[in-house]
Order: structure tokens, then C-alpha cells, then sequence
């Protein structure tokens, strides 16, 4: 890259990332830069109308609106906006900037082919998703859900000093927690984890570039037979749908737990519902479920040993600025007429030459 003049940027927020927190962030840039601000309010989005929104998924907004917005801009930046091949041909854009460690709303095969080069935020999230999961995993070992659920449905409280003892838990000092997938988030958990006194094992497909001291890198069986509680930190793909099935929950000890903050597509949660209301597993605790059909109650909601969240995991003001402060680094690196910081396409220039 050259180093630039001034730049257009067309920001645009959505109902989880607010527009105010790039604009707060661009802010930092100075003069260098003029931002034009959107807000998506609602997160719907309509049916998909072109192959490249077929391409996408997670986002909220309209493409077309998006495609209007950016025209004259040099730089855009999202959250979860949609960026489709129509979009990308709407502006000549010199970077595409999504704050999501998966940037699945943004149509990468066709901003490569382009020549435009994007980058996203790895691991914004894994503070705040690695305290979530060690809040779940002491509530678990704790009895917390059915404890709080007894007193909810009329059990007497208060009433001597001994009845606690019907909810009778255990301590992390006493419990091996396995971890499937050891990225950002899995590496902040065993840190954590390791701290409250938690033996660690972990599991990664992908052999891990870091270890942090003190965990056993083991197979997959070995997590699920050997942890009293297992939590999920893998990336969802083609070949990991359902991870989590019924042979899976078979080779976990009777009584041990399950935690899921990653992709509700890890998990097959029927057959998980059944190994808890079998007793097979002692609790779960998730922040990502599917949606059930017909929009009905989800079943796992009525378990009195599971946790559920909607999706909170990264809802902290911390993320998001994390998040912003990263894309308004590689901001100024296209400033000074570098390549940009985390770069999802770095043969962008390579791939638009041979298409030309």
C-alpha cells in the first residue's frame, strides 16, 4: 500500500455494536478522516435476493441500504452490517473493517476479487466470553441453578442454618474442566481456570501455536472422558455440526457438566436435553441455543439444572471498544501506506490481478 490522503468513511452500527462506539473511536484519528455515521435499528433482515447474500449470514440490515449508503466512501466499517458483492460495487473502497472475530456478514471471495482488502478483530471477545464460562462453570459445580430455581418455585428460605446441605456442590480444585477448541477464548478460560484452581485439558483440531502452562493437550475422546466439566471454545464449520451428539454425551462421566459459549451449531441439543433429563449429565449451562420451530419455548429453558443466556457472551462495553479501537488501527495503518493488521485476504491484490 501508499500512504494516503484523506479518507471517507461510512460507519454503520447495529443493535449489538452502536454506531456511537466507532464514531467515539474514529474520533482518535483526527482530521484525517471524515465519518458519516448509519445506525441499523432493527436486526432483521430481508430474504436473500443475490448469490452474495446467499454467501453471508449473521448480519442485520438491508444490503440495498448499505450499497446506497457507502457510495463516495473509501472505507467501511461494521459490526454485523451485511457486505455483499453489491455493496462492494457501490463505493471504491480502499478497506472493509468488521468488528467480529467471524466476519460471516461480509462476503470475503468478493471483496478479495476486487482487490480490497478486509480485516476483522480476533479475539475482542475473549475477556469478556472467557468470564462468562467460568461464571457458568462455578454456578454448575455449585448447584446454583437449582438452587435459585427451589427457592423461585416456594422452597422455604431462611429457615435453620443447615439447608443448604440439599444442594451440596464441589470446588474447582476438585474438578478437571476439558476445553474443545484452545483459540482466544479457550486460552483466556484455561488461564482463568488454571487460577480458581481447575485442572485443564483441552482439545484442538488445529494443533494450538500457544499452550497455556499448566494444560495437557489430549484427543477429543480423552476431553469427553475425562472432565468433570466440558466446555465448548471451537469455531462452527461444515464438518463439525453436532459435535456434540449422542455419542458424544455417551462418553462423558455420569454427573459431569456441559457448557457451550461458541456455535449453537456445535451442539445437537435434543441429544443433550435427553442426557440431562436422563441424569446422564448433572447440568448445562449455555449462551447460544438454535431457535426452536414455530418460535415455540425452548425445552432446555424448564430444566431446573441449566443455565441459559441470549447470547451474551461478548455483550460488554470493554468488547466493543476492543473491537473498534482494532479496526481504527488498521485505519491508520492504510493511512501510512501499510498493510492493514489482520488481514482476511491477504492475497487480495494477487486475486484481482489474475481476475483482471
Amino acid at each position: 500500500m501508499t500512504a494516503t490522503g484523506h479518507l471517507r468513511i461510512l460507519a454503520v452500527g447495529d443493535p449489538f455494536m452502536p454506531v456511537s462506539v466507532f464514531t467515539s473511536a474514529l474520533a482518535a484519528v483526527g482530521d484525517a478522516v471524515s465519518v458519516t455515521a448509519l445506525q441499523i435499528e432493527d436486526a432483521a433482515a430481508p430474504p436473500s435476493r443475490t448469490a452474495s447474500e446467499e454467501r453471508i449470514s449473521e448480519y442485520a440490515g438491508d444490503p440495498a441500504v448499505i450499497a446506497a449508503a457507502v457510495a463516495g466512501h473509501d472505507i467501511l466499517v461494521v459490526h454485523g452490517a451485511p457486505v455483499t458483492a453489491e455493496v462492494l460495487d457501490s463505493a471504491p473502497l480502499r478497506l472493509v473493517g468488521c468488528a467480529r472475530g467471524g466476519p460471516v456478514n461480509v462476503d470475503i471471495d468478493a471483496a478479495t476479487v476486487r482487490g480490497i482488502p478486509v480485516t476483522n478483530s480476533p479475539g475482542k471477545n475473549a475477556e469478556a466470553v472467557a468470564e462468562l464460562t467460568l461464571t457458568f462453570a462455578l454456578m454448575l459445580i455449585r448447584g446454583v441453578p437449582s438452587a435459585a430455581r427451589f427457592l423461585l418455585d416456594g422452597g422455604r428460605h431462611a429457615d435453620n442454618a443447615f439447608e443448604g446441605g440439599q444442594f451440596t456442590g464441589g470446588e474447582a480444585a476438585s474438578m478437571t474442566l476439558g476445553l474443545v477448541g484452545l483459540g482466544h477464548v479457550g486460552r483466556a478460560v484455561a488461564v482463568r481456570a488454571r487460577a480458581l484452581g481447575f485442572s485443564v485439558i483441552a482439545h484442538d483440531p488445529v494443533p494450538p501455536r500457544i499452550v497455556p502452562a499448566g494444560v495437557s493437550i489430549v484427543s477429543f475422546d480423552e476431553v469427553l472422558a475425562r472432565s468433570d466439566i466440558v466446555s465448548v471454545h471451537a469455531r462452527a464449520s461444515a464438518g463439525n455440526r453436532h459435535l456434540f451428539s449422542t455419542a458424544a454425551f455417551a462418553r462423558m462421566p455420569r454427573g459431569s457438566y456441559f457448557i457451550n459459549t461458541a456455535r449453537e451449531a456445535l451442539v445437537d441439543e435434543d441429544a443433550l436435553l435427553d442426557a440431562l433429563t436422563r441424569g446422564a449429565l448433572a447440568g448445562a449451562a449455555l449462551d447460544v441455543a438454535e431457535r426452536p420451530a414455530g418460535g415455540s419455548r425452548h425445552p432446555l429453558l424448564d430444566l431446573p439444572n441449566v443455565i441459559m443466556t441470549p447470547h451474551i457472551g461478548g455483550a460488554t462495553k470493554e468488547t466493543l471498544q476492543r473491537g473498534a479501537d482494532m479496526l481504527v488501527a488498521a485505519i491508520a495503518q492504510v493511512l501510512a501506506g501499510e498493510e492493514p493488521d489482520y488481514l482476511l485476504n491477504p492475497d487480495y491484490q494477487a486475486r484481482k490481478a489474475a481476475v483482471s
